[in-house]
């Protein structure tokens, strides 16, 4: 059992928060995000010490409409910079980056033209051959990168180990455990942590965490893999992502204690924009439906479309998926 890495007082220089909100937060309403919105979130985020925003994807224009979705779901180089300009900050820009979904080798610009600072490779385990060879073509464009290893509950640890090995011999910087289905308790979060912490180290890489709220863990599996030396934490303003949604960022900035990271901006923020988010009927946070999914380590799917249709009949929803179990 590897030893815990720092204490609850303790300030540790590898930490890195990256804002999700426009990205995960953006299945929530189609990334219809208003530019003043997304403007102030960036100017929050660098006011609270955030050290990454992720601004969205970058979709493929061949496979997804640019009219039937907001901006942020293909992260346009002029969009960004729109709200960024030369980005003269600490903060740096990320996007993700869908295996399958994206046209890597034509949408990207070299780094040195583009605003762009990380790109996120989005995976399976069985689609680590193309995340590597993503990964490698962005390393040639001159990004920092990192592998989102997506529903590692549902694999098996074999599968997990295998695709780490592959990971480590790649130019990957960040390796992230993702809790897809928001199924992972802290003993698995932990241990698959520190999985990913051991293997990273070995190779000069880092480990992340990224988590759903359907248990309402996010926050609290966050903090434990934290403890275990994952250095690389997500969060969204209100936890906005989709479904159930993430780790809090108000809750994640109010407990770490390098003084860099300052929560008031944030709940300055969550006032302005995102109640009025909530109030204008865009869902996402916890419910009984997620929860269900959580519990039996699906997808959120079908409790997003019960909940989407404003049903209410819990027991049945639940019958429903140990009948489908």
């Amino acid at each position: 059992m590897s030893l815990r890495k720092g204490t609850l007082l303790s300030i540790r220089d590898d930490i890195r928060v990256m804002d999700v909100t426009i990205r995960d937060g953006g299945l929530c309403n189609n990334f219809a995000f208003t530019d003043e919105f997304v403007k102030q979130l960036y100017e929050t985020n660098v006011k609270s010490g955030v050290d990454y925003m992720e601004f969205g994807y970058k979709a493929s224009k061949k496979m997804f409409n640019e009219k039937e979705h907001g901006k942020w779901k293909f992260c346009n180089e002029e969009d960004i910079r729109a709200i960024v300009g030369e980005n003269n900050t600490p903060m740096k820009i990320a996007v993700m980056a869908d295996v399958g979904r994206c046209d890597y080798l034509t949408d990207f610009l070299p780094k040195s033209e583009s605003v762009i600072d990380m790109v996120r490779v989005a995976c399976y385990v069985h689609q680590m051959s193309a995340a590597v060879e993503m990964i490698e073509h962005f390393h040639s464009l001159g990004y920092e990168t990192t592998c989102n290893i997506m529903a590692v509950s549902q694999v098996s640890a074999d599968q997990i180990l295998q695709a780490l090995d592959i990971l480590s011999t790649s130019s990957v910087d960040v390796i992230y455990l993702v809790d897809s289905f928001g199924s992972l308790y802290h003993e698995n979060a932990c241990e698959l942590a520190q999985k990913y912490v051991e293997v990273a180290a070995q190779h000069g890489k880092i480990a992340g965490f990224h988590a759903h709220n359907n248990q309402n863990l996010a926050f609290a599996n966050t903090v434990e893999t934290l403890s275990y030396g994952v250095s690389y934490l997500d969060a969204s303003m209100m936890g906005m992502g989709r479904g159930a949604g993430n780790c809090a960022m108000e809750l994640l900035l109010g407990f770490l204690k390098n003084p860099k990271y300052s929560v008031y901006n944030t709940l300055d923020f969550i006032e302005k924009y995102m109640l009025p988010l909530k109030e204008a009927g865009i869902k996402w946070g916890f419910d009984i439906p997620y929860m269900l999914t959580g519990l039996f380590n699906r997808h959120p799917r079908s409790a997003i479309e019960f909940t989407s249709e404003d049903r209410k009949d819990y027991s049945k929803f639940y019958k429903e998926l140990v009948e489908n179990d």
